[in-house]
């Protein structure tokens, strides 16, 4: 079986002023706070909620 890639996300900007749906997205790829990184599964649905916030994020694959 392959291993799943995964894409590593950091939050670089404050959610401070920012839309509730903006800051639900950036919840649910499970940051909580300024420079924490995670990595979450390249999925379409990770993809869509990366480039909605991609003014708060900086991602590598």
């Amino acid at each position: 079986m392959s291993e799943l890639k995964k894409i590593r996300v950091m939050l670089v900007k404050s959610l401070i002023g920012t839309k509730a749906p903006h800051r639900a997205c950036v919840r649910g790829l499970g940051l909580r706070r300024m420079n924490h990184t995670v990595e979450v599964l390249d999925t379409p649905e990770n993809r869509g909620m990366i480039s909605r916030v991609a003014y708060l994020v900086k991602c590598e694959a």
